[in-house]
């Protein structure tokens, strides 16, 4: 059991059938494409042939950040090269492995709210021969169904988004390309300050990395430089461009009160976090301060959280701003001034794209303390755990014009708008032109 959470440990970050594809059961395809060489074929009609090049992105849902990055990868290459790319995104684990492997992302979800069993199982995942057991393993009992899910894809480029999805599925493309791969397949690495060491696998054709910890990373864990390409993380759409609207245009778009500095307060798409202490702490520390405030509070999916909020009394120089899931994170970004969140890798990109000095209130052990670093180092916010003193920190912000202006501006100078399409590009060239990315 440990060596299996100590799988969802290396990846915390649905099967997207093809046209023509239809899934029965978890992990069962029917009308299946004609299965590519050294697999025994099945008595169907040939897949129909078309001028569109097929890429299969593999991840799995243990954490947001990994489909959020495909679909922004998807997102990109219609952009950039409209009608010439099919996408398929595939939960690889969850629907094409077997049990315990395929409960992934119920045990992430535990796992994760409990730090101590995720520090044991993220050291555990990190030591080479309990690595090296993991990896024999789920070889072993997972090796055929992803070589089949591969097959049924038939794609022409396979891109990963996850830290677990490198060593069976380069494999199954080896002995699918008659036992030397011509496939092209990439990594594209969704943690930014530190990562887990599987990202990193010398047989992929490149690996691109978000950040110059994760460049040395790399080198570290035995990638030529040749293969390494630091691009930064893929963002959603909406964080491809500056805002163009002044702040106040924004705010007032959004039914914000417009000559208050403003605060965003977020929990991730599930409202973890203990979101409703850390909001409920600055709304007081705010009060006390006694200086108009805004206070934005996104609740997620956390319906109790944000019903409990919305009937509570706020002091009243501090103008409260409940929702629940946003898909306009966007907007609201634009709008604040700071933001209060948990270390999130894509939040805290995000964020800087706006220029938002970042407020962390928490970190997952190992994986995303790194992400405490990258934001301190880059001089655009800071770790605090405490709600009263998280609270305390965000008032002198808020209050202090200064301080809050040169974070901002430490912000935009770390931020990367322009990787998605960047790293779209580069697989756009590999796939159709051959052409390896620029350094």
């Amino acid at each position: 059991m440990l060596t299996i959470l100590a799988l969802c440990a290396a990846g915390a970050g649905a099967l997207v059938a093809p046209p023509g594809a239809r899934t029965v059961a978890r992990g069962v395809l029917t009308d299946r494409r004609p299965l590519r060489t050294r697999v025994v074929a099945s008595a169907v009609a040939p897949a129909v042939a078309s001028d569109k090049k097929r890429v299969l992105l593999l991840m799995s849902d243990t954490g947001g950040g990994h489909r959020a990055s495909a679909k922004a990868l998807v997102n990109a290459l219609d952009e950039l090269y409209p009608g010439r790319v099919e996408a398929d995104i595939v939960d690889i684990w969850t629907d094409h492995s077997c049990w315990p492997y395929s409960n992934f992302v119920p045990w992430y979800q535990i796992a994760a709210k409990r730090t101590w069993i995720w520090r044991i199982i993220w050291y555990y995942g990190r030591f080479y021969p309990s690595r090296k057991l993991q990896e024999l393993t789920s070889r072993w009992q997972c090796f055929e169904k992803f070589r089949d899910c591969i097959s049924h894809h038939a794609p022409d480029m396979v891109v990963s988004v996850h830290p677990l999805c490198q060593d069976i599925p380069l494999r199954a493309l080896e002995e699918l390309d008659g036992g030397s791969r011509t496939t092209p397949f990439v990594t594209v690495v969704t943690d930014l300050g530190s990562a887990h060491n599987t990202w990193f696998h010398k047989r992929a054709d490149y690996t691109f990395v978000p950040s110059d910890a994760l460049y040395e990373m790399g080198s570290r864990c035995g990638l030529d430089e040749s293969k390494l390409r630091l691009r930064g993380l893929p963002l959603r759409e909406g964080f491809w461009t500056a805002e163009s609207r002044s702040k106040e245009e924004v705010r007032a778009a959004l039914g914000l009160e417009g000559g208050r500095p403003t605060a965003l307060v977020v929990g991730g798409g599930d409202g973890v976090g203990g979101i409703a202490k850390v909001a409920i702490a600055c709304g007081d520390d705010l009060g006390d301060a006694g200086e108009e405030a805004g206070l934005v509070v996104v609740c997620g999916k956390n319906e109790a959280v944000k019903a409990d909020l919305e009937a509570r009394d706020w002091p009243p120089n501090v103008k409260p701003t409940i929702l629940g899931f946003v898909q306009n994170m966007d907007e609201w970004m634009a709008a604040a001034d700071c933001i209060v969140t948990k270390a999130g890798p894509g939040t805290i990109a995000e964020a800087a794209t706006r220029g938002l000095p970042c407020l962390l209130s928490s970190h997952l052990p190992g994986q995303e303390y790194g992400n405490v670093k990258f934001v301190e180092g880059n001089g655009f916010g800071a770790f605090v755990k405490k709600p009263k003193k998280i609270a305390e920190t965000l008032t002198r912000w808020l209050t202090r014009a200064g301080e809050r202006e040169a974070m901002q501006k430490e912000a935009l100078r770390a931020a990367r708008p322009n990787a998605t399409l960047d790293i779209a590009r580069d697989i756009g060239g590999l796939l159709f032109d051959g052409k390896a990315p620029e350094p």
